[in-house]
């Protein structure tokens, strides 16, 4: 069905199993019972890939506390690359020492590996990783299964999640439980409506960008950048006037709203780009969006690339003596 549909299969696959005494005991405390667990974990996960045709994502969960040496995953991953070639893997394949099983994995309680799979899996946090990865989030306030009377995120927020994602460099997995009978509960898919009708207008600053976070604009909203294209993603419209975007260096050609197609004016400095004739209603629905085509790709001037939001500490602090006196009177 979901194939027929223009859909790629993903399995999620919980390495923990409850039922399982071993998995309580661990190979520490029944070291044959374990082996015998792992290799069921290994055999279940084979029958998966080997039956049911292209598997596009196996998602991994419930690693901890034991080790990916302790759950073979390099031999479990092995096996996995042989029977699905193009498979994507997460992360949550056991911690790669015993000092981060000890915590959880790199995160706690979740098991991370930092070497095995193809992407990073940050839970309930928005943290650009290296590589690949997604902020794994919730529709409701709490929980990832479905319950009664759950109290449910507005729209504006579960877009923000998917822009800041994009805005990072990463993607947003977003959950929904569904119903005992197995429909999508209404009031997600009322919110996930309204973000699909925003993408049908705004979707080229989400899909294939990079992060932005190129100019001052974090009173405004978020940015991301696709080729010669710098996307400003506003969360706050201020009512008409005037966006003054501080710290673009690359010359910008043309801008324009994308709700409307309209361009904006605008006159550019050495290193402030000022945007006029805002709409004094926000246009559109949710966030609107802003494109600014430049002549090369977006970059940031010198001073923008040191500011403070992105700012490394060991970097502040030799900034800090060069501006200017404090009132802190320390060295």
């Amino acid at each position: 069905a979901f194939r027929a549909a223009g859909l790629r299969v993903g399995l999620y696959y919980s390495l923990a199993d409850w039922r399982v005494p071993a998995y309580w005991d661990g190979p520490s405390r029944d070291p044959e019972g374990w082996a015998a667990f792992r290799e069921y974990v290994h055999g279940q996960v084979r029958e998966l890939l080997s039956n049911y045709g292209k598997i596009d994502v196996i998602w991994f969960d419930g690693a901890w506390p034991q080790t990916a040496a302790e759950w073979e995953s390099a031999r479990l991953v092995e096996m996995i690359r042989q029977l699905q070639p193009d498979i994507l893997i997460n992360n949550r394949l056991g911690a790669d020492d015993p000092d981060d099983a000890a915590l959880g994995g790199v995160v706690p309680s979740t098991g991370r590996s930092r070497h095995l799979g193809d992407f990073g899996t940050p839970e309930h946090e928005i943290r650009a990783e290296a590589g690949l990865w997604e902020s794994c989030q919730v529709s409701t306030w709490r929980l990832w299964g479905y319950t009664r009377g759950e109290q449910w995120r507005p729209a504006a927020l579960l877009l923000d999640m998917l822009v800041e994602s994009a805005s990072k460099g990463g993607n947003l997995l977003l959950n929904v439980g569904p119903t005992p009978d197995g429909e999508l509960p209404a009031a997600f898919v009322e919110r996930a409506e309204a973000i699909g009708r925003w993408l049908a207008v705004n979707g080229e600053a989400i899909y294939g960008v990079e992060a932005g976070d190129v100019c001052e604009f974090i009173t405004h909203g978020r940015q991301t950048r696709k080729g010669n294209n710098l996307y400003l993603i506003v969360r706050f419209w201020h009512g008409g006037g005037e966006i003054r975007l501080g710290g673009l260096a690359t010359r910008v050609k043309r801008a324009v709203l994308l709700a409307t197609g309209d361009e904006i004016p605008f006159r550019q400095t050495e290193d402030h780009v000022i945007l006029s004739g805002l709409p004094l209603e926000k246009p559109g629905e949710l966030f609107p969006v802003i494109r600014l085509e430049c002549d090369g790709p977006p970059q940031p001037t010198a001073w923008a690339a040191d500011r403070l939001w992105q700012g490394d500490p060991s970097r502040m602090a030799p900034w800090a003596r060069q501006r200017g006196e404090s009132v802190w009177v320390g060295r």
